[in-house]
């Protein structure tokens, strides 16, 4: 209904916009009227034929939003080769203005909806029942991530685990999930539980066990859903190659250089710029307020280790004492460690404990993503200390610049652990989009203004 609604009240405004608004005007122009009126069943129907609302694709991902743009220019392109062919006038203004205006509009409700559908789901609405069927390890991973998260669309009944593992909360239960079945016994469960999805999270069935049993749900239509093992890889990634009916995922390597690395860096250079004119003010007054608050210097300079291991000087507001870094090893209470932050740092100065719970501390590493050395959003660089601790998988976050924000800084910030916070840079640097950069930076907006898990 809301994409009807856009896409009429678009073209009417485009047609509107360009055939005059005076009332004759309007009843001269019934031909055009008549090329609006089907611009919009053409644009409809290429929305449904493009499955711009399949269900399995509503609330989660940019597949969503990447079928309503691809739909939309689908549908203009046919609506002007048509025009062409049959040599019917058609005011470019129309197409020219309800195109950008149809594709904000529909990407805006989509987002709408999806927040609406989010918040619904978290509460526990309009989720699919589902069943967990594999071994308990594998249960309890792909039980973490999805009730890690609830927009998903999935409400976890139980699982059927052939024995539990020692890792477990509770006896009959993997990570608070009940075992309500074995995998001999799911299609009892399923009709038993009233499950809508099973999810199969392991290896505990052979070829023919996960093929009679896809055969016994379509009887219950309950769906049937393939956990890969392979995880933390995004869509683009990933390719689906049917052989002899046999479906191959076809996985794509990384790759850390070539175009779409000139399209970020072009990216940076112009955010970064703006940022910098738009926030002057801004950086005066805080200048200001760090040189009157405490002794010391306005800016805090710092060697970091950036791409490739090349260390670099990264330049911040100073938010602790002079002597912050002499009295490092003393707050820490130890030995370094990677990802090292504290709550209620005593180094923290009154004026710092606020620039840095609303990031504003991190505005002059502007100047660095201007030199190069540093890109908008990347995983956050960090001093030779600590790289000298990371492993094999830890060192991958240095194959891309760092950057000022990043996944995990949107995703909780400090409060997340080590584990997390390293998956997150790990799945970023591996997976990352420029698409996906832009969504980050306006995430970073909301999660800076919340200034929760900043310390």
């Amino acid at each position: 209904m809301s994409d009807t609604v856009v896409i009429v009240g678009s073209v009417v405004f485009a047609q509107s916009l360009w055939a005059g608004r005076s009332l004759e005007r309007l009843q001269m122009t019934g031909s055009s009227w008549l090329l609006a009126g089907t611009l919009c069943a053409v644009w409809l129907a290429a929305m449904s034929v493009g499955q711009s609302r399949a269900i399995p694709i509503l609330g989660s991902g940019t597949d969503e939003y990447r079928r309503v743009i691809n739909a939309t220019f689908a549908a203009f392109g046919l609506f002007a080769i048509c025009a062409m062919l049959l040599k019917i006038d058609v005011a470019r203004g129309l197409l020219v203005t309800a195109l950008p205006t149809g594709v904000a509009a529909l990407l805006l409700t989509r987002h709408c909806w999806r927040r609406w559908l989010a918040n619904k789901r978290a509460a526990g609405a309009l989720c699919e029942r589902a069943l967990l069927v594999g071994p308990a390890a594998d249960v309890e991973f792909v039980g973490r991530r999805m009730l890690k998260t609830p927009g998903c669309g999935y409400r976890i009944v139980g699982a059927a685990v052939g024995e539990t593992s020692p890792a477990d909360d509770e006896p009959g239960s993997v990570l608070t999930i009940p075992v309500v079945a074995t995998p001999d016994d799911v299609h009892e469960a399923v009709r038993r539980l009233e499950i809508d999805a099973v999810v199969i999270a392991g290896s505990e069935l052979d070829r023919t066990e996960l093929r009679e049993l896809g055969w016994a749900l379509g009887e219950t239509g309950t769906v049937l859903v393939v956990a890969s093992s392979v995880g933390d890889i995004s869509g683009p990634r990933i390719n689906w190659r049917p052989v002899e009916g046999l479906p191959l995922m076809r996985i794509e390597l990384p790759h850390f250089d070539g175009a779409k690395y000139v399209l970020k860096r072009a990216f940076d250079v112009v955010a970064a710029g703006a940022g910098l004119m738009l926030a002057l003010p801004l950086l005066l007054v805080v200048a200001a307020a760090v040189r009157l608050d405490s002794p010391g210097p306005v800016l805090f300079v710092q060697e970091r280790i950036g791409l490739g291991g090349k260390a670099f000087r990264i330049l911040k507001f100073r938010s602790m004492t002079v002597d912050a870094e002499q009295q490092l090893l003393k707050v820490l209470g130890g030995g370094m460690r990677a990802f090292y932050k504290t709550k209620r740092d005593p180094r923290v100065t009154r004026v710092g404990a606020f620039i840095r719970k609303y990031s504003i501390d991190e505005l002059p590493q502007l100047i660095n993503v201007l030199r190069g050395d540093m890109s908008l959003v990347g995983p956050r660089p960090q001093v030779a200390e600590e790289v000298e601790l990371y492993d094999a998988a830890m060192r991958r976050r240095l194959l891309v610049k760092p950057g000022i924000t990043g996944l995990w800084q949107v995703s909780g910030r400090s409060d997340l652990d080590l584990d997390e916070s390293v998956r997150l840079d790990l799945y970023y640097a591996e997976n990352w989009s420029l698409a996906g950069d832009v969504a980050i930076v306006l995430r970073t907006v909301r999660a800076v203004l919340r200034g929760a898990g900043a310390y």
